[in-house]
């Protein structure tokens, strides 16, 4: 991993000795906003800063290299898009991307106009979504509100049933872009349902992890899986 930011070493006849021209000196400012951006999401976010000017050798800085890319590298699809027609949006953010070795992100790109509202440059974050899921189901156990079985260890719940069963039933959930207790009454149903089907009302205490999961009552839960 790259924490600290590189620069290419010859950004190009705009930054020859003299004064800097208007769009070199805007190229400029934004590598400071990437640098800080990178620097206050360190191992988690990469951000990338693409001159457009030259997609050829677009990156001049990146922070937090998560996708194996350097300095100098060539522009991505979305850069030589705006490339080609100044009408790109200038702001695409929160689309799925994957990094180069699998892991999944979540990406925003902030494309950067001169005062002739052409595209020079391009913000984009790369967020490792695989470091964060972990980390959302243990918010989700952290904020919940049942307290039937607060007292009792987690460990009684850590076997391999209850894993699939929770996987399951989170994945069900992100598909919907929410969490497991937002899911709307039917679609809860037809979980409980499929659950069922599944075979997981065969494990022990099976309706009480969903509904535990789900923040609904036990008795939800069989009625549900008629």
């Amino acid at each position: 991993m790259n924490d600290v930011p590189s620069r290419q070493p010859d950004p190009g006849p705009a930054a020859s000795a003299g004064p800097l021209d208007a769009d070199e000196h805007l190229i400029r400012e934004a590598e400071k906003i990437a640098t800080a951006v990178g620097r206050t999401l360190p191992g988690l976010c990469e951000v990338v800063l693409h001159d457009l000017r030259n997609p050829d050798h677009a990156i001049r800085v990146i922070e937090n290299n998560l996708s194996g890319r350097q300095v100098g590298d060539s522009a991505t699809e979305l850069g030589l898009a705006r490339i080609s027609d100044p009408e790109y949006p200038s702001v695409i953010q929160n689309y799925a991307n994957h990094f180069p070795d699998g892991r999944p992100a979540k990406s925003t790109s902030i494309g950067i106009k001169n005062a002739s509202g052409d595209y020079i440059a391009a913000l984009c974050l790369n967020l490792d979504v695989s470091v964060l899921s972990p980390l959302t189901l243990t918010l989700a156990n952290l904020v919940a509100t049942e307290t039937e079985h607060r007292g009792e260890p987690l460990e009684t719940l850590r076997n391999r049933n209850y894993r699939e069963l929770r996987q399951v039933v989170e994945s069900h959930a992100a598909e919907r872009a929410v969490s497991p207790r937002a899911l709307p009454r039917e679609a809860k149903r037809e979980l409980v349902r499929r659950l069922r089907e599944d075979g997981f009302f065969e494990s022990r205490d099976a309706a009480q992890v969903i509904a535990d999961l789900l923040g609904i009552s036990r008795a939800t839960v069989y009625n549900y899986a008629k």
